[in-house]
């Protein structure tokens, strides 16, 4: 995993490697399975509130890096 992957990859990524179910991370998150499932699948919109909130119980931050012009 790396930081081009897309965002939904990397939660469906790290959600699976924990062991832990789109309802269950849903619950644990706060946010609907629906809202769950679009984010993985890379649809939908969702605010940074809602990725902080999914993030968290996947031990996972959402950081902005600065890309170096070549």
């Amino acid at each position: 995993m790396n930081n081009e992957t897309p965002i939904g990859e990397q939660v469906r990524e790290r959600r699976k490697a924990l062991g832990i179910s789109q309802r269950d991370l849903s619950e644990l998150a706060g946010v609907s399975l629906h809202t769950l499932s679009d984010l993985e699948s890379g649809k939908g919109n969702p605010t940074i509130a809602t990725l902080e909130r999914v993030l968290r119980p996947l031990g996972m931050r959402l950081s902005i890096q600065i890309r170096t012009v070549e």
